[in-house]
């Protein structure tokens, strides 16, 4: 039980959003549904925790990438491409 808990955080942080959401939410279902011992249950507290982690940083990037992208939209509003001239 222990060992699919506690997972390193390099592991996590190489889930996909969808992937950390979907296992948060077994983590969460498994926390409301009882029946762990207080040992698993703080295991499965410290992995929701990450893995909830994982998904904000996960949404905060996609955030940065929208910002980004409606930046450069409001600089060029016509949609011309532009040319780098060395």
């Amino acid at each position: 039980m222990t060992s699919e808990v506690e997972q390193p955080t390099a592991m996590s942080e190489a889930l996909g959003y969808e992937q950390a959401r979907d296992e948060l939410i077994e983590v969460v279902r498994r926390l409301e549904a009882g029946g762990t011992t207080l040992e698993e249950s703080l295991a499965l507290w410290e992995r929701g925790e990450e893995l909830a982690k994982v998904c904000r940083n996960r949404l905060d990037g996609a955030r940065a990438r929208l910002d980004a992208a409606l930046a450069e939209e409001e600089s060029d509003p016509e949609g011309t491409e532009r040319e780098d001239t060395p």
